[in-house]
Formats: C-alpha cells, sequence, structure tokens
C-alpha cells in the first residue's frame, strides 16, 4: 500500500526529499517506470467512468496514445544515458561543491531542472527538426488523461545538451536523474479535463494551462511551456491564460489523417526533408531544418502567424468506425504489449543485445499493426497473422516473462489469435477471387 501511494504522489511530485536524495546514480529508481501501472489504470478509469456517463470518450484515440506510450518507454530505457551523455565529467569542472544530500541541493535540482525543461520544450517547438519528435505528443486531437502517454520513442534524444549545465553549476548527478525523472512524471495529471485550480494557476501547471498549449488555435500556438513552476512562462513571455469564450481546438494544424502509430512517429521527418529540399540556397535550406516549424523564406524564425492557418472550432476528427469486437482486440493486445515492455525493463540489466533488440523490434512492429487496424487498412489481418505467429516461434524456444503459467496463457492466446487472423485472411480472399471469377 506504501508503494503504491508512493507511485501516485510522484504523479504530483509530492516525494520527500530525504526519500529521493541518493549518493551514488545507480541507486536512483526509475520513477517513470514504476508508474506506468498507475497512469494504466487511471487512463482505464477515465475511459469507463467517461463512457458509463455517456460523455464524448474516442477509445479508437486513446488506444493511439497508449500504442505511443509504449514504444516510447522502450525508446525511453534506450536512450536515457545518452540524455546526461558528458554530465560526470562536466562535473569535474564545476564551480561550486553542493552536498550531495543537503536539502538546498534537492531544492535547488527541482527548481534547475524545471528551468531547464522549459527551454527543452521550447526547443522542441521552435526548431523544426525537433519538432519532427515533439509533434507526436500534440497529435491527439482529444485531451484526457491518454493524451499524456502520447509520447515520441525519440523524445528523450531531444533532451541532449540542455541539463549537461547543471554539472558546472555543482548539482551532483543522481541529484538531475532524480528530478528529470520526476518533473516528467508530473507531467501525465495535467491532462485532464479539471476545471481551473484558482490561485495554483499563477503557481504551477495545471490543465488549464496545459489545455491552452495542446491547443491548435492561433492564439495557443507556442504558449505555455513549463512542466511545473509557472513562473518560468511569465518570465519569458510565453504565458497564455485559457479564454472562457473561445473552444481549443486539440491536435495539429495539419492534422495526419491515420491512427498508424508507426506513421505519427515518423512522417514528419520527412516533411522536414521535403521542405528542407525544396529551398533554392543552402541557407534556407539549413533554415528549414533549425528554425521553427511555421518558418518560410521572408519570415521571422518562427514564420509569419499572419500566413498560419485558421483552426477554429468545431473541426472534424478523425474518427473511422471499426466492430466494438476489434478495439476489444487491439485493447487487450496493448495490454500484452505493456506487459512484454515491462518485461524487458525487469531483463534489460542483464538480458543480451540480441534480447533487447527482438523485444524492440517486436513491440515496436506490434504497435504498427494493431494501430493499422483502426485505419481499417486492407493488410491489416494478413500482417496480424503473421505477427501472432511470430510470437509463437520465438516462444517455443525463448520464454517472454518466465512465469509458466503466463507464458502458458500467452502461448495459447497467440496461438487462438494466428489461427483466428490467418483464416479470416484466407476466407476474404477467397470471397475475392470468387466475387472477380463471377464478374
Amino acid at each position: 500500500m506504501e508503494a503504491a501511494a508512493r507511485r501516485v504522489g510522484t504523479l504530483f511530485y509530492l516525494v520527500h526529499p530525504n526519500a529521493s536524495t541518493f549518493q551514488h546514480a545507480e541507486e536512483v529508481p526509475d520513477y517513470a517506470n514504476e508508474a506506468v501501472p498507475v497512469v494504466i489504470i487511471i487512463v482505464i478509469l477515465e475511459m469507463a467512468v467517461k463512457l458509463a456517463m455517456g460523455r464524448p470518450y474516442r477509445v479508437n484515440e486513446a488506444l493511439s496514445s497508449a500504442s505511443h506510450g509504449a514504444i516510447h518507454e522502450v525508446g525511453r530505457m534506450l536512450v536515457t544515458g545518452t540524455m546526461l551523455l558528458g554530465y560526470e565529467w562536466l562535473y569535474q569542472y564545476r564551480l561550486l561543491d553542493l552536498a550531495w544530500d543537503s536539502l538546498f541541493t534537492w531544492l535547488a535540482a527541482f527548481v534547475l531542472v524545471d528551468f531547464c525543461y522549459y527551454w527543452v520544450h521550447r526547443a522542441n517547438h521552435e526548431l523544426n527538426i525537433l519538432w519532427a519528435f515533439h509533434q507526436v505528443h500534440h497529435s491527439n486531437e482529444d485531451f484526457n488523461f491518454a493524451t499524456g502517454l502520447r509520447i515520441s520513442m525519440f523524445q528523450k534524444l531531444s533532451h541532449f545538451g540542455f541539463y549537461q549545465p547543471l554539472a558546472l553549476v555543482g548539482i551532483p548527478l543522481p541529484a538531475v536523474l532524480v528530478h528529470t525523472s520526476l518533473n516528467f512524471v508530473a507531467q501525465f495529471w495535467v491532462h485532464s479535463s479539471m476545471g481551473s485550480l484558482g490561485p495554483l494557476e499563477g503557481v504551477i501547471a495545471t490543465p488549464s494551462f496545459h489545455r491552452v498549449h495542446h491547443g491548435a488555435n492561433n492564439w495557443c500556438l507556442d504558449k505555455n511551456y513549463t512542466s511545473v513552476l509557472v513562473l518560468w512562462d511569465h518570465l519569458f513571455g510565453t504565458y497564455e491564460p485559457e479564454r472562457e469564450d473561445t473552444e481549443i481546438v486539440f491536435g495539429l494544424t495539419q492534422q495526419p489523417q491515420t491512427f498508424n502509430t508507426l506513421y505519427h512517429e515518423f512522417f514528419y521527418f520527412g516533411e522536414v526533408f521535403r521542405k528542407a529540399r525544396s529551398m533554392s540556397t543552402w541557407t534556407d535550406s539549413l533554415k528549414a531544418v533549425f528554425y521553427g516549424p511555421g518558418w518560410t523564406p521572408g519570415s521571422p524564425r518562427l514564420g509569419d502567424p499572419a500566413k498560419f492557418p485558421v483552426i477554429t472550432a468545431p473541426r472534424t476528427k478523425y474518427d473511422p468506425q471499426i466492430p466494438r469486437w476489434q478495439l476489444l482486440y487491439i485493447a487487450v493486445h496493448l495490454l500484452v504489449i505493456a506487459l512484454l515492455q515491462q518485461q524487458l525493463f525487469t531483463r534489460y540489466p542483464t538480458a543480451s543485445w540480441v534480447t533487447v533488440m527482438v523485444f524492440l523490434v517486436f513491440i515496436t512492429c506490434s504497435v504498427g499493426v494493431v494501430t493499422a487496424m483502426m485505419d481499417g487498412w486492407r493488410w491489416a489481418g494478413p500482417a496480424e497473422g503473421v505477427r501472432c505467429t511470430v510470437f509463437l516461434l520465438y516462444a517455443r524456444s525463448l520464454f517472454a516473462t518466465h512465469v509458466p503459467v503466463l507464458d502458458a496463457a500467452l502461448t495459447l492466446f497467440f496461438s487462438l489469435c494466428a489461427f483466428f487472423w490467418t483464416s479470416h485472411s484466407l476466407a476474404h480472399r477467397y470471397a475475392a477471387a470468387k466475387t472477380q471469377k463471377i464478374q
């Protein structure tokens, strides 16, 4: 019970400094991974409550967000070390010697990490190449707890270089690891439809504050970057309060019409490349990569707001309909993917690179196939049959979880799924061929 309470507390940065202060980096818990089960429960509860109350809730959008969360966690595990690469080397040249077990050091790390995150987040919006990572998070056309799961698998790569200056200030690496993790986890709760929190709106980031950040309306663009302390947005001129008389349109200004997770993860890199290639000079090509997403030749660094698309409510949302049993099927498989992702975290320290890559490729391909089902992709059925068969071939020689009962259940489950989708695909192919023959 105490462990569960601690995990819930991390969502709101409610941790005791003494309990989150460590001398060595390897002692720092993975707060983000610990929060995963709590986050999943909260997302499911929100979905169940809203559906039971008859309130609008698009399950397909939420499942798409959950799939991003699954591959983000795998990606985060692989690149977390890259985010703070060189930190310990820089720490040798620190200007101050701050005690690792001091309350002042803990508080200084809290404030400075939040300050650095403000600039990480702002850079992700103001540099087109970094927007290629971050646009995934903004592609949700709804705003709910599931939105907090929608993060690019490459997102942590964009953090490199922003926290390293804290080494020169004298902040020990364990303190930075603690606060970057807690800062990240605390961003989950602001993705909700909760109303104004009164006086707190002027102190910390809240759902109302963050809804503006996710808006595609012109007045919402490039606003409210703070993770915890709204002081930074006030100081640097990026604060914008929510407007009671204007409905916010969520999503991207040019919204991709798909739920396919892998498409959302990669499509914008192609957009950056095409934009850079279309320029007539090398200088403009570089600007297309390192200036804002809305930049065009002759405009300011972040683009000319007068030329931005005018987005107003209501805007039609991408919402293809598929049978409910398929949505349930996708939801179950995403839970299985989450289980495999947690297994990968558990085994990562001792697993071989072959095992890690097998898990990584399987999880990535899995979210690609099951989310393509929500688009009605014609090859989704055959691809799903192949995916389930591949799992069975792997499970024959190497256990997925090393829990005999669970491995047996997964083997049976994937066997039934492989049989169903293979039969289903063959039946459809036969019916199509028969129809063509009659014609």
